[in-house]
This record gives C-alpha cells, sequence and structure tokens, in this order.
C-alpha cells in the first residue's frame, strides 16, 4: 500500500528542496515523481538544454482531453542577503504561519497540487486532472513555453489551466504582459578633458534611459483603454531598476550595464513597444558611431511573459468562480504563465493560497488558514471532476 500524504507534509518536502533558480530541481522533481509514480500516475519529464533542470509533467483520471491542468513552477529566489528568523529550507510554523522559501510562492499550490493529483488517482474522476510543473518561471517564465509542448505530445490537452500564484484564492482572470533587455553599451576611453573625441557609455545609456522616460510619460498622458483602466496602473510602464559601468571619473565610461524592463497592458502590442525600443537603441548606436566606429549597443532580451487577456464566459473563470463563490475575476500588474497557457489554447485563470506581498521576502510565510483553504478548494475541484 503507498504511502499517501497529508499536503502539510508534502509541503514540508518541498520546501526542503533549495530549488532556487539559478540551481538544479531535479532533486524536487524525483521526489515528486516518485511519489506520484508511487500512487500509478503515469508521469513525464520536459528536459531544459544541458538536463539540469526538468519540467514534470502527470496525469490522474482517464486518458482524454478536456481535464484541468493544475499549473505551478518548482523554483524559488534566492535566500542570500536576507534575514531569516529560521532555516529557509525548512518549514517552519509559527503563530498560524507556515514559514520557508516558496511556502507562498508557490510551493504551497504544487504541495496542494500533488495532494489532489493522488486523491484523484485513488478515488476515481470522470474528467482528467493534470500537473504542470515548471521550471526558470522566476528568471522570465522560459521554461514554460517548451513544457506545454511535451504536455500536449505526452497526454491528452486539457481545457482549461489553474496557475496557482498567490492571490488570496481569489480569482484573477487578467495580467499584463512583460518583457525585458539586457543592454550592454560599450563606449570609448579617452581623459574627460578630451570629452568629444571619445565615447561615453554611461552618458549614452543615459540617453537610451531618457528614452525609456520619455516613453513612460507619453503612456501615463494617453487615455486608458477599457482593459487598462482596470489595472493599477491603468497604462503599461518601462523601468531600469540596476545600472553599473565605468572607471573612473575623470574617464569616458567604455562600458554600461541595465537593464529594461516593460509591463504591458493586455490588448496593446508588446512587441510594437519592444520594437521601438530597439530603433531608438540602433539610432543612438549610430549617432555613437560618427564618433567612432567601435562604439556600439547591444541588447540580449531575455525573457517574454505574454499578457492574460480577460475572458469572455471563459470556462477557467467560470470553474472557479463555481468553487469559490467569487462574483468576478480581479487583475494584477504583475505577470504569470497564465498569459502562456492561454496562448497555447488553454482557457487560464490565475487562483492561488496566500498574499503575493509575501513572495520573494525574508521570512516568507503563507497563513495556515490560507493554506487550508487551498485544500478545500482542491477537494471541491475533485468532486466537480467527480
Amino acid at each position: 500500500m503507498p504511502q499517501v500524504l497529508t499536503p502539510l507534509e508534502i509541503l514540508a518536502r518541498l520546501v526542503g528542496f533549495a530549488s532556487v533558480s539559478q540551481a538544479s530541481n531535479l532533486d524536487l522533481v524525483d521526489w515528486v515523481e516518485a511519489y506520484l509514480s508511487s500512487h500509478a500516475i503515469p508521469t513525464a519529464r520536459h528536459w531544459n538544454e544541458d538536463h539540469t533542470k526538468a519540467a514534470l509533467l502527470a496525469h490522474a483520471g482517464p486518458l482524454q482531453t478536456g481535464g484541468v491542468v493544475l499549473s505551478g513552477h518548482s523554483d524559488v529566489v534566492p535566500v542570500a542577503g536576507q534575514s531569516w528568523a529560521s532555516d529557509p529550507f525548512a518549514l517552519t510554523e509559527r503563530s498560524g504561519r507556515l514559514y520557508g522559501r516558496g511556502t507562498c510562492d508557490m510551493k504551497g499550490y504544487v504541495a496542494l497540487s500533488v495532494w489532489a493529483l493522488v486523491e484523484a488517482q485513488r478515488r476515481g474522476v470522470h474528467r482528467p486532472l493534470q500537473l504542470a510543473l515548471s521550471y526558470d518561471e522566476e528568471v522570465g517564465c522560459t521554461g514554460a513555453g517548451p513544457m506545454l509542448d511535451t504536455l500536449q505530445q505526452v497526454f491528452p490537452k486539457a481545457s482549461l489551466a489553474l496557475i496557482g500564484e498567490p492571490s488570496m484564492m481569489q480569482p484573477i482572470s487578467a495580467h499584463k504582459g512583460g518583457t525585458g533587455y539586457q543592454v550592454a553599451v560599450k563606449g570609448v576611453e579617452v581623459h574627460s578633458s578630451l570629452l568629444p573625441y571619445g565615447v561615453s557609455a554611461i552618458m549614452e545609456g543615459a540617453r537610451l534611459i531618457g528614452w525609456v522616460n520619455d516613453r513612460n510619460t507619453a503612456l501615463q498622458a494617453a487615455k486608458p483603454t477599457a482593459i487598462a483602466a482596470m489595472f493599477d496602473p491603468p497604462f503599461s510602464t518601462l523601468h531600469v531598476g540596476m545600472i553599473s559601468g565605468g572607471t573612473a571619473h575623470n574617464i569616458t565610461a567604455a562600458d554600461c550595464r541595465f537593464a529594461v524592463e516593460m509591463r504591458v497592458v493586455p490588448g496593446e502590442d508588446i512587441e510594437g513597444l519592444a520594437a521601438e525600443f530597439e530603433t531608438a537603441a540602433k539610432a543612438l548606436e549610430r549617432k555613437m558611431q560618427t564618433v567612432h566606429p567601435d562604439a556600439r549597443i547591444d541588447l540580449h532580451r531575455f525573457f517574454r511573459v505574454p499578457a492574460l487577456q480577460p475572458e469572455v464566459s471563459g470556462a477557467a473563470e467560470s470553474l472557479v468562480r463555481r468553487i469559490t463563490g467569487a462574483n468576478a475575476g480581479g487583475v494584477v500588474s504583475y505577470g504569470t504563465e497564465a498569459g502562456i497557457f492561454q496562448a497555447a489554447g488553454y482557457s487560464a485563470i490565475v487562483c492561488g493560497p496566500g498574499d503575493i506581498a509575501q513572495a520573494h521576502q525574508p521570512d516568507e510565510y503563507l497563513s495556515v488558514a490560507q493554506f487550508e483553504l487551498g485544500q478545500a478548494f482542491m477537494a471541491r475541484l475533485l468532486e466537480d471532476l467527480a
């Protein structure tokens, strides 16, 4: 008789794996796969290019289309530089809270999903329940797209996906899309007294950041669309959070590095905005090269996350509202893998336990009350599938 673990016991196992995005997640995947396999639940993997990470896919119930996917990610953000009151990789309960890295974002939901799949297999369901456990969500949702290609090859396609990012168990029916660029400006060093004969990478980089500021001004001044008005803030945004470069105060900077992130309202042209930025960078590069041909600007687009579009009479929202009793779906300005599922042909919605304000924080926690609310949701979902 295979061992049956409670959601809390599963969560304790998951938190014990230090599956930060910079490291392998295979210990966690090995354990989840072995546990599901012990309950005769078929599984499959999608590997990254060097086989250091894997997404785990599983299917409980009849091998037919039209099921429900429970979507979560295995990776968590690092704890380096954070002050924790307890071991971040050991689940600790204090005063009605479950502390540990990833408890909120989003191993709590993953634990509930694993529990639900085992229960679906044990009880029997008429409609399938699937698990899609991705990697590299925290570094730009880069693992989800390839994972979905594999999921649709190895198991019958489900009709809807529930993405369990922390939302206090309220349905989130739309979120902004996102993309970003790593920018490397290469200048030409001369003594600062000879400024016109060199190219300062920092000063030229500042011109590109100035373009970002001007674009923000225009975006904020425009009249919001009906969808944009649902968001806070009610417009798309561009942001530069860190910058580095230069050698000395009296030498034109040979290098300047920064990242530009864009968060774009559903329905607005994220690729068009990205193209505008690339055009601005190329125009600036041409001006730099009139001073010296070695000057340049290199752009590396390091993530793309499609927006989650509001669905008219969406199957995922209808299911979640029926289970939770919520009257309507909300919206958020951060991105999730939900837009990737939607783009792949699934009806998708975000709904999971915990408060997003706890994500990535020192002493990250998930309240016991939210965890129990999540388990009650899964129990009602099982009844619906049965």
